[in-house]
């Protein structure tokens, strides 16, 4: 690559480069002349850069006359210096009482002459075409600047916007749900389940969750921790995707619902249901089930109810840790596969497991025969982190 560099500034192109030697001739040229004349002389030509009489092609012009300024205030200096004489140099203070530096300061700040500020007119065309496509361009980047600006602003506000609209239905519609659940005895209704030709087992749909099954037949339960946000419908579908970001009412809501593990059965409970919900930032759904991680909100929140749509229950926390979902060649203990013991040995080796890794001791025990619930969402400490709270019926 070729230098383009004349008087320490580079040039881009070979035809900037050649406009700036010429300008670097005309400097020398005007440099031999102030050399060769008195002190009149230099302040003719000085007068003359000044004024842009003298026309450059590129930015060497104004270095120079830049340059030639301060050069020149240097040569006044040392002749007012030498005017002086040895006297003026021995004197430290002068009449006021200020020292010889400080008059010296002041002296060269009141005869500095002030810059001029040049005007566009004050250089030639081609300088002139240069500098107004540089402010176009400059222009130009400040519009596409203010724009895009303007459009992310509008896209966050938006968003808030829509967030919030979001947050307000998600909590008013659970509010209703709430409110449609009623105590009011009833005629009762029925389901009959046929387990075998010979065992026949018939429930009875509990009155309160009767016009909230009627609007939706996903519904299996109601979850409630006291004095938390946990107050919600629990659903169920064939798989464990469509509730993740769904609501009650089958609309699309990021908050998702609280849902049971299809591999779960209300009609006939295993010994485990593991039931789901988002840790959402807003605390919506289990966004502050992890307060659990402290003893001290375990002693405050022990109990949860959990009703299946044909029967109340309550149940008592046990257990409370931080898993992972883990691969499925991994040879680890995974909650999330948990559902049924069909042994005593079965049932103590998990309790064994949830024990070893929970992250206090409540002193709750359970036994072969209990029926227990655990509550799963995600957690950030760890990837595919997850936080998990067991609780026994108990009644």
């Amino acid at each position: 690559m070729s230098d383009y560099t004349v008087r320490g500034r580079s040039f881009r192109t070979p035809s900037d480069f050649q406009a700036a030697k010429r300008d670097e001739r005309k400097i020398q040229a005007a440099l031999q002349k102030y050399e060769t004349v008195d002190i009149a002389g230099k302040e003719h030509i000085i007068g003359v850069l000044k004024r842009g009489e003298l026309k450059f092609e590129t930015l060497l012009g104004e270095d120079f006359v830049d340059e030639m300024e301060e050069r020149h205030q240097q040569i006044l200096q040392e002749e007012e210096k030498n005017q002086k004489g040895k006297k003026g140099k021995k004197n430290k203070k002068g009449s006021g009482g200020k020292s010889r530096t400080k008059e010296k300061k002041e002296k060269v700040v009141k005869d500095k002459p002030q810059k001029e500020k040049k005007k566009l007119e004050d250089y030639d065309a081609v300088m002139q075409l240069k500098i107004k496509q540089e402010i176009y361009l400059q222009e130009k980047k400040r519009r596409r600047t203010v724009f895009f600006c303007s459009v992310i602003a509008v896209f966050c506000i938006g968003y808030v916007i829509f967030y919030y609209y979001l947050y307000e239905r998600n909590s008013s519609e659970y509010e209703h749900l709430a409110s449609l659940k009623t105590e009011t005895e009833q005629e009762e209704t029925k389901v009959h389940i046929n387990y075998t030709k010979e065992e026949k087992k018939e429930l009875v749909l509990l009155e309160k969750y009767k016009k909230l099954y009627s609007q939706n037949k996903s519904l299996i339960g109601w979850l409630k921790i006291d004095d938390t946000n946990i107050d919600y419908p629990v659903m169920q579908t064939v798989n464990n995707e469509y509730y993740l970001d769904h609501n009650y009412n089958q609309k699309y809501d990021k908050n998702g619902s609280i849902f049971l593990d299809k591999d779960c059965d209300i009609t006939n409970p295993g010994t485990n249901m593991i039931i789901y919900g988002h840790h959402m930032k807003s605390g919506k759904m289990f966004g502050k089930l992890n307060l659990y991680s402290s003893k001290d909100y375990y002693e405050k929140h022990k109990y949860i109810q959990f009703d299946t749509i044909y029967e109340e229950g309550t149940y008592e926390v046990m257990y409370v840790f931080r898993s992972r979902v883990y691969n499925e060649s991994d040879i680890v203990f995974k909650y999330y596969q948990f559902f049924e013991a069909s042994t005593p040995e079965e049932f103590d080796s998990n309790m064994k497991e949830m024990a070893k890794i929970s992250l206090y001791d409540t002193g709750v025990k359970a036994t072969y025969g209990d029926k227990l619930i655990t509550l799963s969402t995600c957690d950030n400490t760890e990837e595919d982190g997850r936080f998990v709270v067991v609780a026994k019926k108990v009644k």
